[in-house]
């Protein structure tokens, strides 16, 4: 059986091979640039480790498919469809607002289950996506905001700057000058998820790395906290394709790698 179909990518910070389950691309190989020694060529080196590792690469991309299928079975943002929030299953209920200002989102608990309420104004019909994503962002802004306050204190920091984006490699980062940025997404997590990425950029400005005494910070907060790791890495693709409509795409691949 010959080798995975995969992505090529060249990098400069590589030094080895590795491959990674891309929720977008799928098997994607990174190796170094072809100037560094050994690199030219190396297509008998990935063919010889794909084969090596196809049962873990086949059996992740089953995986991938799997999600991909449940979540085009959940309807998209139609009108009884389901998205996941606070790290449960929502009922979307979507309607025509007749008259306001702006159109809505409301979380409402039902009986058959947690549901969340679209009404949408004329001029937003089809634009489901964008009032979900206005919504959304206010959510995780409160809740990042909230978590930050809960920890800061206790672990003795205090960011310099906290910003909101849609980054497709990372749930947070953390720079030196004590900004902190954290994916608007985690508010589809469950909140211990939030929580753990929240403790881990704060972490950050009292250790920069990821050392034993990185983590020992990490576990002082979160003790669970590789539970919660995990937890995003699995849900990975679902939390990044949560509002779009047709194919998905995501980060925080899994990875392998050579050497």
């Amino acid at each position: 059986m010959a080798p995975p179909t995969y992505v090529l990518r060249r990098s400069t910070r590589s030094r080895r091979l590795r491959i990674t389950i891309d929720p977008e691309h799928g098997l994607v190989v990174t190796v170094p640039v072809a100037t560094r020694r050994g690199w030219a060529h190396p297509e008998r080196m990935i063919d010889t480790f794909l084969r090596e590792r196809e049962p873990w690469i086949r059996r992740h991309l089953d995986a991938q498919a799997r999600q991909r299928a449940e979540l085009t079975a959940r309807g998209g943002l139609a009108d009884g469809a389901a998205l996941r929030y606070l790290g449960e299953l929502h009922r979307l209920r979507v309607t025509t607002a007749a008259t306001g200002r702006r159109s809505t989102v409301g979380r409402v608990v039902a009986i058959a289950g947690p549901e969340l309420h679209v009404s949408l104004l004329p001029r937003d019909a089809g634009r489901a996506d964008r009032v979900l994503e206005t919504w959304l962002r206010e959510q995780a802004r409160f809740a990042i905001d909230a978590t930050i306050a809960d920890h800061a204190p206790a672990l003795g920091v205090a960011p310099a700057a906290v910003a909101l984006r849609d980054p497709r490699s990372r749930w947070g980062s953390a720079s030196r000058q004590g900004r902190l940025m954290f994916s608007w997404r985690l508010v589809l997590a469950p909140p211990e998820a939030l929580e753990t990425v929240v403790v881990h950029e704060l972490a950050h400005l009292r250790v920069f790395g990821h050392g034993p005494g990185f983590w020992a910070v990490v576990a002082s907060r979160r003790p669970d906290h590789v539970v919660w790791r995990r937890w995003l890495r699995t849900h990975s693709l679902e939390l990044h394709g949560a509002l779009e409509s047709g194919a998905v795409g995501g980060a925080g691949g899994i990875e392998a790698s050579a050497g």
